[in-house]
């Protein structure tokens, strides 16, 4: 596969995220979350495509394309890195999106994380959360915590992820990895037998239905720490969308589970870095007495961000928090503040309490 391994070679050499191929159309690489085109490359075939898409699949996984129409899984190209593999049919021809993973796994110190995120894999029980939209760091960010937990602690740690992203070797823990359509059929099917295989820590990869985030709060009602996404863009949102997973008749028993088993929620959003790349700004829930309530309360889970908001002491802080943090310390421009605060008006007049420069705040819209 000389020629998939040469684009993976290129998107890895500029430091790109993801790489596009479409029939009809030249590659294309996201590069500091915006989509380049590569128009010096010539425009994709559809028998390219599909080869260079079944070049990269082993037998059962070509038998599994064939039968669903689109498939996961991992690639990997010796001396470029590992990649994410997404191949799917558009307008009677195939798509594919491959998203480069990260084998060099960084510390929690290392991503730029706030302090309770450490204090959050640190926890020997319970369930806690990495949230935000694809692409935002949600993998990144569980790897730091996973290796965190492997050279700090003895035990067992089992991840279900579809496809494998990051590789680990085992340290103070046991860890097994096991992947969806390789190891187990599913994650309900993995998760139903989890709790035999004595694990200490359980990675989902994502939770995807009623069924998985049942599973995910037994495994943590059952003394287990469990580590989770899903793609929700704030803390109050992974809530209400865990609930809305289930049936009216069963919320208020999924409340319950909630309130008593979830220990946090780190959401992550990705903004240009002053100095190049992407910086992640970061919202953690932390679980207190006053969330618990609120949870258990559907008439006041809407007050879970005003708990947050009055938190610090407990490691809690909103977005507009982070993003606020992020430039006094210099490391984001005050336009890509504000474009993705929470509520701008709101942002803006916390920025003019702490004063901007003039011609700044002026082409901000801060006066």
């Amino acid at each position: 596969m000389a020629e998939i391994d040469s684009l993976l070679k290129l998107m890895a050499d500029r430091g790109s995220s993801d790489l596009h191929l479409k029939v009809g159309s030249p590659p294309a690489i996201r590069l500091n979350a915006r989509l380049v085109v590569l128009r010096d490359l010539p425009s994709l075939s559809p028998d390219a495509t599909k080869t260079l898409a079944l070049g990269m699949m082993d037998e059962r996984q070509r038998q599994s394309f064939e039968n669903h129409r689109e498939i996961d899984f991992a690639y990997s190209v010796s001396g470029v890195g590992r990649f994410r593999v997404n191949v799917f049919h558009q307008r009677g021809s195939v798509g594919i999106t491959l998203r480069r993973v990260s084998t060099t796994r960084s510390s929690i110190e290392d991503l730029g994380l706030p302090s309770v995120v450490r204090q959050l894999a640190d926890e020997p029980r319970g369930l806690v959360l990495v949230t935000g939209t694809a692409g935002s760091g949600k993998t990144t960010t569980l790897a730091a915590m996973i290796d965190h937990i492997n050279h700090t602690r003895d035990g067992h740690i089992v991840t279900i992820e579809d496809p494998i992203e990051v590789l680990h070797q085992d340290d103070k823990c046991i860890i097994n990895q096991r992947e969806i359509g390789i190891d187990t059929d599913s994650y309900a099917d993995a998760l139903r037998h989890v709790v035999r295989q004595d694990p200490d820590v359980v990675l989902i990869g994502e939770m995807r239905d009623h069924e998985t985030v049942s599973a995910a709060l037994t495994a943590a009602e059952i003394g287990n720490l469990v580590f989770s996404t899903l793609h929700t863009i704030d803390a109050t949102e992974t809530i209400n969308r865990i609930i809305d997973f289930f049936p009216p008749y069963q919320q208020k028993q999924i409340r319950l589970m909630l309130a008593s088993t979830l220990k946090g929620i780190v959401s992550l959003r990705l903004i240009p870095s002053i100095n190049g790349g992407l910086t992640p700004a970061v919202e953690v829930l932390v679980m207190t007495g006053t969330v618990r309530e609120y949870i258990l309360d559907p008439e006041q889970t809407y007050k879970i961000r005003d708990a947050m908001e009055e938190g610090e002491y407990y490691g809690m802080q909103t977005f507009d928090k982070s993003l606020l943090a992020m430039y006094q310390q210099g490391k984001i421009t005050l336009d890509d503040a504000v474009a993705m605060a929470a509520n701008a008006h709101d942002f803006k007049i916390k920025v003019r309490q702490l004063g901007v420069a003039p011609e700044q705040a002026a082409q901000s819209g801060i006066y």
